[in-house]
């Protein structure tokens, strides 16, 4: 799985010629979410195959912006707090979280600055919590 990040306009129809191009190349979204800033809207989107979307959607004339790994956990819904408990853990490594959002099977997706710091620190999470979601 990869997080695409990609610039709209901030235009209606944007989100449709992205969705358009999307289907047209048979890629799903997994996950993730668009927002607006002045005049352009900035997505991530989660990919099973990070390569074929980027093709259809630069076949369009969408810019991709960059390609990033993911770390995925599944928190316990049922207790308060973890995320802030996880994303204290990623602070306390020196891990910037860059994105993060839930795929639509409830899991958090987590775009981060240090990849491999931050794979130890969700590691660990799966481990101590007995989570097994963590990629």
């Amino acid at each position: 799985m990869k997080d695409l990040e990609i610039r709209l306009k901030n235009s209606p129809g944007a989100l449709a010629a992205m969705g358009e191009a999307l289907a047209a190349a048979g890629v799903s979204i997994e996950g993730g979410g668009a927002w607006t800033f002045a005049e352009s809207g900035i997505a991530h989107f989660l990919f099973e195959d990070g390569g074929k979307a980027r093709l259809a959607l630069e076949s369009v004339g969408i810019e991709v912006i960059q390609e990033n790994e993911i770390l995925v956990q599944r928190l316990k819904q049922d207790i308060p707090g973890q995320l802030g408990m996880i994303t204290r853990l990623m602070q306390q490594a020196g891990v910037n979280i860059e994105t993060l959002y839930s795929d639509h099977a409830n899991q958090l997706i987590l775009v981060v600055d240090d990849y491999e710091n931050g794979k130890l620190v969700s590691d660990q999470w799966s481990k101590s919590h007995n989570n097994n979601g963590g990629i």
